[in-house]
């Protein structure tokens, strides 16, 4: 057993493979670092930290993509609410539990409230951003506004149920800026939450039955003072001042007794300006020494319908084309009878037998710029009264002015022609004009309209209408001076509204101050 276990041949067993050495840890570490070979038809993956050429180059990526990419299509109708992006009343406070048990009783409201501001003065734009926030304010989601010169329409349409339209029609209109702004400011109460629709519709009733801030025979006073200022500050003498304000203080009387009478404005202002005229050419004939061109200079700038033409090219702008129609027809008109008024007095001075004027002769104003300014100041401050302005807006509305006097004497001196510097001044009283209403809590138009008075050709348009009618050698100058003239009219109520729309980015601060301002009260 033993020998055949130790010399047999029997099957020989494998020996078991030999296990290989251990290999130093340095070259297991090395072998753990080298990447390992990927399949070419592999999917990427990410990296944990990517190398800033790779940022680099995801960034120009991402640029490359948004140049060539199209624009992303509208995927629904813009809201009504965001028509109140850049006004006064931009994100209003909306009442999120669905509209009045009375959506009626919401929309009468927005009538009244809508019919008051256009009565007072105020333009397409302001009136259809303050129906918005207020309807939104009430609850009142699905609404649609439209507005022509002298109408209103309201629309609501709430979800499965019968649509209201609602209609006002506005037939007069008077001169109450303090009212205009006072609707302003409940306006942005409303708009900041803080007011029910039981407490507005006292405060509009108060408003609207409030009297205005100065007596008639102030603003009749005022007139006159008005009147001389411009004189002048167009070149006049002591006496042809004192002239201006008897005439104007007469013509006032006059135009308040044809209103009584329902006598149509275009025959009112017609006579008021052959009124104004006649008094300076029959002083002339006198021979008192007097320029009658710049007397008459006081009451053509009372007689321009200076809100309506910068009330109408805002609402062109802003996309209302039809109440801006239909504004600047009727200023048109207005100036059309200022025009015809004017040649009817020459006419009927010439058959009289009046020497002719003398108005082409202008050495502009015999004062230095310093105490023009003043005058310029004094001018605006009566304006502003004649305006029924609100008391503590009047001295800013006449630095406003001042500010942009000197503007314009600077654009003067720097060789700007006589058509772009008051377009300039108007930019400039446009952008003030809006930052001292934000301040005080008042639209913009209350403040640029009576600013930008005395920048309006008048002396432009009595020479222009005196070469036309009596002087038929410079026909084609008297033309070309009424043309220019108008052109001037126009520039400046656009250089209002250009001034506005310029400094609204800087003033959305101001703004959002007085929101804050609104909803603490």
């Amino acid at each position: 057993m033993a020998g055949a276990a130790g010399g047999g041949k029997g099957p020989r067993v494998p020996a078991p493979p030999k296990r290989p050495k251990a290999e130093p840890k340095a070259a297991q570490q090395g072998r753990q670092r080298r990447p390992a070979s990927r399949p070419t038809d592999a999917l990427p993956t990410t990296p944990h930290s990517v190398p800033p050429s790779g940022r680099s180059n995801a960034a120009a990526r991402t640029m490359l993509r948004r140049l060539v990419q199209g624009e992303a299509p509208p995927t629904q109708a813009m809201s009504i609410v965001e028509r109140l992006a850049g006004s006064p009343y931009a994100n209003p406070m909306m009442h999120v539990g669905g509209p009045d048990a009375s959506a009626r009783k919401a929309l009468d409201f927005a009538l009244n409230l809508a019919e008051t501001m256009f009565r007072y003065g105020a333009g397409a734009l302001e009136v259809e951003t303050s129906i918005i926030a207020v309807t939104a304010a009430f609850g009142l989601e699905n609404i649609e506004v439209d507005i022509t010169n002298q109408s209103v329409v309201l629309n609501y349409s709430a979800k499965d149920q019968t649509p209201t339209t609602v209609l006002r029609v506005v037939r007069s209109w008077t001169n109450n800026y303090a009212g205009l702004t006072a609707i302003h400011r409940l306006v942005s109460d409303i708009a900041g939450g803080g007011v029910s629709r039981t407490e507005a519709a006292q405060r509009l009733d108060e408003i609207t039955h409030r009297p205005k801030p100065f007596p008639r025979w102030m603003v009749t006073a005022a007139f006159g003072i008005f009147a001389a200022a411009i004189v002048a500050f167009v070149g006049g003498t002591p006496l042809g001042s004192l002239i201006g304000f008897v005439s104007c203080i007469l013509v006032d009387l006059v135009g308040r007794k044809l209103g009584e009478w329902r006598v149509p404005e275009f025959f009112a202002v017609a006579t008021c300006s052959v009124l104004v005229t006649l008094i300076a050419m029959m002083f002339w004939w006198m021979q008192v020494p007097i320029a009658p061109a710049l007397v008459v200079v006081g009451g053509i700038l009372l007689l321009l319908p200076t809100g309506r033409l910068v009330s109408a090219t805002q609402d062109a702008i802003n996309g209302f084309p039809v109440t801006a129609a239909g504004r600047f027809l009727s200023a048109v008109l207005i100036f059309a009878a200022l025009v015809a008024g004017i040649a009817v007095a020459l006419v009927a001075g010439n058959a009289l037998g009046i020497p002719p004027l003398e108005v082409l002769e202008s050495s502009g104003s015999q004062y230095p710029w310093p105490v023009v300014a003043v005058l310029t100041f004094i001018a605006v401050a009566m304006i502003c009264i004649a305006e029924q302005t609100d008391v503590k807006l009047v001295i800013p509305t006449s630095l406003v002015a001042v500010a942009g006097y000197l503007l314009l004497i600077s654009a003067t001196a720097a060789g700007v022609g006589y058509r772009l510097a008051p377009a300039l001044a108007a930019i400039l009283i446009g952008a003030l004009s809006r930052v001292v209403a934000l301040r005080l809590g008042a639209p913009q138009l209350v403040v640029a309209v009576p600013a930008v008075l005395f920048l309006y050709p008048g002396l432009t348009i009595f020479r222009s209408m005196y070469m036309l009618t009596l002087d038929s050698q410079v026909v084609n100058d008297g033309a070309l001076g009424l043309f220019n003239a108008l052109t001037v009219v126009l520039a400046i109520a656009a250089g209002v509204v250009l001034g506005d729309n310029l400094a609204r980015p800087f003033t959305r601060r101001l703004s959002s101050d007085e929101r804050q301002r609104n909803r603490r009260r």
